[in-house]
């Protein structure tokens, strides 16, 4: 397809600019592929040449570099040590001792990893299983505790993520020893111990208050992340809790589970489940941001009276519980609610819910959707409208006279200045709000506890019914935490696959955004 350019472009009628940039979008939807492919494509290279010249480093460093830079690649810090680093060299030193230190004593390193047997299809995560025994003195039955795999897969991660760190710190001393020889030949002074400490509290400062940050983000979310994915590839539930029975690895097994969409496996749940979380998240995202955003308009338009009242009235289901007004909400609509009884009085439900005995709106799909979206907007509304208040207040007046006195009638005030600058200034909430509604699990959950209806298409799943009202992580609560087989490792499993799911848009998103394609606009 052809590219006009801008003198062409203008002469478009409305519905003709609107068709050309229809068609264009999904014109360069090839191009944006290819782009994207080139794009991992060329970090997936500049990794592999990353790593070529780290070996291509290592193997210079060791042949070029003097006894003290060869000695630092078995004794660590012995080359800091050596040109007068002291505190370096010796907390180098350290370091190795202790790894050395944890790696061969009898409940150390070695031993985790022989027991969790990494990858080991078939395996269990752990070698003693506990059982009854019996007890000659007590004339009885008593448990005699094996292993336990949750502690050993932890134990055995943490194993891993420490022999990765003495990698990266045997890699950091020999490049600080090959550093300080040569400055030594450049006969210009190295930093002493005080140097450093100063160094710390000085230029270097910010990665001072950085560290306990970092080392808290580690521990408490890379770490559970990376132990979630392990997870995925065992069979660990309530009948293989790893106390009373060890659960074992089972590789890919249950990916193949949840993507097979034969008549056995777990895919045309999975995929309608998405569809619907998908279709969830973007209309509660852009039904709350734009409704929002009329009646922030609405109260603060000029002739509107007591403007203070409706923003009080509005922000009231704010300050109300959100679990506590869900629940009654639910109720109001349901067969026996207010509202439910007035709609079957009024015959104002379809004669087809009706005919089968559906008479609650929350026994209907279509209905029962609806309903969620409108519930959610009038609990998502005050906050967009707050937000949109504040920023309406900062767009210049200027615009809106200069775009009157041009002629422009308030629609086109509201597309050429009102949305572009809300736009801008709220592309990251949006982003923010739209992952988080894929995750809504209190509105979704509170609102349809009592009324699910169980999609009898797909019926049972995962050893839970499919509900239509069910998103991805509603389905994955009640496979964990509200079913007897309790099967972690599929909740672990949905887990990555929505963190995929969330990752790939956030990042289209955020590329697409205004606030981030042209932040220096706004500056």
């Amino acid at each position: 397809m052809k590219r006009l350019n801008d003198l062409d472009y203008l002469r478009l009628g409305r519905f003709q600019a609107f068709f050309y940039k229809f068609r264009l979008f999904f014109c360069l939807i090839p191009a944006w592929l290819r782009g994207v492919g080139r794009s991992v494509g060329g970090a997936f290279l500049r990794v592999f040449r990353g790593i070529k010249n780290e070996f291509v480093d290592i193997g210079s460093t060791f042949k070029y570099g003097n006894f003290a830079v060869r000695l630092s690649f078995f004794v660590f810090g012995f080359g800091n040590l050596f040109y007068g680093q002291i505190l370096r060299g010796i907390l180098f030193l350290a370091f190795e001792l202790i790894f050395i230190g944890y790696m061969i004593v009898p409940s150390g390193g070695i031993y985790w990893l022989a027991k969790t047997r990494f990858f080991q299809t078939g395996k269990t995560v752990g070698t003693v299983q506990g059982g009854k025994f019996y007890d000659e003195v007590f004339d009885t039955e008593v448990w005699v505790a094996g292993d336990d795999s949750v502690k050993v897969l932890l134990y055995g991660l943490l194993t891993v993520i420490f022999i990765v760190a003495f990698i990266y710190t045997w890699r950091l001393q020999v490049k600080q020893c090959r550093i300080c020889m040569d400055i030594t030949k450049k006969g210009k002074k190295i930093k002493s111990g005080k140097d450093d400490l100063r160094s710390l509290l000085d230029d270097q400062f910010h990665k001072t208050l950085l560290s306990l940050p970092v080392a808290g983000i580690l521990i408490f979310t890379v770490l559970p992340i990376i132990y979630m994915v392990l997870i995925a590839f065992t069979s660990y539930d309530a009948a293989h809790d790893g106390y009373s029975n060890l659960f074992s690895w089972v590789g890919l097994e249950h990916f193949n589970e949840l993507l097979d969409f034969g008549s056995g496996g777990m895919g045309l749940a999975f995929g309608e489940i998405l569809a619907w979380t998908l279709m969830w998240a973007f209309l509660a995202t852009f039904s709350n941001y734009f409704l929002g955003m009329f009646v922030a308009i609405m109260i603060n338009k000029r002739g509107i009276k007591i403007k203070k009242f409706w923003r009080t009235v509005l922000v009231m289901t704010i300050a109300i519980p959100q679990f506590v007004s869900l629940l009654y909400v639910a109720k109001l609509f349901d067969a026996t609610g207010i509202i439910g009884k007035l709609l079957l009085e009024w015959n104002l439900i379809p004669s087809s819910m009706v005919a089968v005995n559906q008479l609650s709106l929350w026994q209907n799909p279509i209905s029962a959707r609806v309903l969620l979206i409108a519930v959610n907007i009038w609990v998502g509304i005050p906050y967009i409208m707050l937000i949109a208040t504040g920023i309406l207040m900062n767009i210049p007046k200027d615009l809106y006279e200069s775009s009157r006195i041009d002629g422009a009638k308030p629609w086109q005030q509201y597309v050429k200045i009102t949305l572009p600058y809300m736009m801008f200034v709220t592309g990251p909430y949006l982003l923010t709000s739209f992952v988080g509604n894929l995750n809504n699990f209190n509105v979704i959950y509170l609102l349809t506890q009592n009324n699910q209806l169980i999609n009898t298409e797909i019926g049972t799943a995962g050893g839970v019914s499919v509900c239509y009202t069910d998103l991805l992580i509603t389905w994955l609560y009640k496979m964990t935490l509200n079913s007897g087989e309790s099967k972690y490792y599929m909740a672990s499993l949905i887990g990555i696959l929505v963190f995929i799911v969330v990752a790939v848009l956030s990042l289209i998103i955020y590329n697409v955004i205004p606030s981030t394609k042209h932040e220096e606009d706004y500056r």
